[in-house]
């Protein structure tokens, strides 16, 4: 049995906060996440907001698709109400949630999802790519100093980016046949796989391959108790479940600290 896996909060704490709202990350702090992850796409003037899916239909009190609505447009809409959540919260952005990240006291990753396809193709990339550079996370010294990571599945989305920023590190979502034995993430260089749970209960011996390929494993959506142990003894390096603090709970301490070391 491996130490770890280490605990990212799916869209924050998401099970008990509307997901995607700063509510919602600082819960998965105060829950002991090692990490935080979130969806991205772009707005009609080219902001990155941080919305799982095409439309706010689902997630706010409004209507509309992301990408045909202006940042001061999703500004005026309530993203938590939907949940029940005791107090309102606006659309979050990802400078913002970059800016949460590197305010805690303790260092922590944010792996970044690029949805595809969308109306903007690759430019949703670069927007990332701009704002992790505005924060001075694009080069860091090493990807175990990396404090972000970007995920797609979507291969040429890990091409672009391992592209202009070697040093961060990629996880290619997605079905194992694809990720694995000179497949698409050796093609474009992604430093992990990231399966579905459904995936890994499946193919058990997938974490063990893909470390033979060199590939770290991210997997999601763990929020079953018997998963979540599934992911420890299978090896899986990071979790991502919607319930960081009963995935604390089930995995106890899992062992050395994963969160990046403090660039000097």
């Amino acid at each position: 049995m491996t130490a770890g896996p280490f605990v990212v909060a799916h869209r924050g704490a998401s099970a008990v906060r509307a997901e995607h709202t700063l509510p919602a990350y600082e819960r998965a702090v105060a829950d002991g996440a090692h990490a935080l992850e979130c969806d991205v796409r772009l707005t009609r003037d080219g902001q990155v907001v941080c919305v799982h899916d095409r439309t706010v239909d689902r997630t706010s009190n409004g209507t509309g698709v992301v990408s045909e609505m202006s940042l001061a447009e999703l500004a005026e809409l309530d993203f938590a109400s939907w949940h029940g959540d005791p107090a309102p919260a606006g659309v979050l952005t990802l400078d913002r949630l970059i800016e949460f990240t590197l305010d805690q006291r303790e260092p922590l990753r944010l792996f970044i999802e690029t949805k595809h396809p969308v109306r903007y193709g690759g430019r949703i990339e670069d927007a990332v790519l701009a704002a992790l550079s505005r924060s001075g996370l694009t080069n860091p010294a090493s990807p175990s100093h990396a404090r972000a990571v970007v995920m797609s599945f979507a291969p040429s989305a890990m091409w672009r980016i391992r592209r202009k920023a070697p040093m961060l590190p990629t996880v290619l979502l997605g079905s194992t046949g694809s990720i694995l034995g000179g497949g698409a993430a050796a093609t474009v260089g992604a430093t992990a796989i990231g399966p579905s749970v459904q995936a890994l209960r499946e193919d058990p011996l997938l974490v063990d391959r893909a470390a033979a390929a060199g590939r770290a494993t991210y997997c999601w959506t763990v929020d079953d108790p018997d998963d979540m142990l599934l992911c420890r003894e299978s090896g899986v390096s990071w979790m991502a479940t919607n319930r960081p603090a009963e995935a604390r709970r089930v995995l106890g301490d899992p062992g050395a600290d994963p969160r990046p070391p403090r660039e000097s």
